[in-house]
């Protein structure tokens, strides 16, 4: 049961410093370590208009998955770069991105698109993946300030072998 000063504040939502956050006792609930004030200085945004990088990198797999070509072309730039280390290939360019997608999309297999891990990095985003012939795959991804896809590269994820025991 939620005690009695809160009931009123659940569900409210408040507005710090022009990003819309949940109401401070959330916040007080996330970031009980940095108490409310100096959780308002680092809370994310939920804005609509913010670009989510890891929601589009959702959204580029659920397109491979779909074979939807289109909608994949849709999160490159014009000028976007891929390069593929799985291959030995880099492309330059929508049209050769499409060239390089079109028959890995009518061909996939499952456990195709299967997503493994994903994570931030300080330019972009890594993700770990099934490729379109259910390998494992290690994928970065880098965005323009428009939050098209500007920079792909990929290659076989290496899983590293048990280590041997001396007991």
């Amino acid at each position: 049961m939620i005690a009695p000063r809160h009931a009123a504040a659940v569900g409210r939502v408040s507005n710090f410093a022009g990003r819309t956050v949940q109401h401070p006792f959330i916040i007080e609930r996330l970031c009980p370590a940095l108490g409310v004030a100096r959780c308002r200085e680092f809370w994310m945004s939920i804005a609509r208009d913010d670009f989510d990088p890891i929601g589009a990198i959702v959204d580029w797999l659920d397109a491979c998955r779909r074979g939807d070509l289109n909608a994949l072309l849709n999160f490159y730039d014009e000028g976007a770069v891929l390069e593929c280390d799985c291959e030995g290939v880099s492309v330059t360019g929508r049209n050769a991105i499409a060239a390089y997608w079109a028959p890995k999309l009518e061909n996939n297999r499952m456990p195709a698109f299967t997503l493994d891990d994903v994570a931030l990095t300080g330019h972009g985003v890594q993700m770990d993946y099934q490729s379109y012939e259910g390998k494992p795959v290690r994928l970065y991804f880098r965005f323009s300030g428009s939050g098209k896809i500007i920079y792909t590269s990929c290659g076989p994820k290496v899983r590293r072998a048990a280590q041997p025991s001396y007991n």
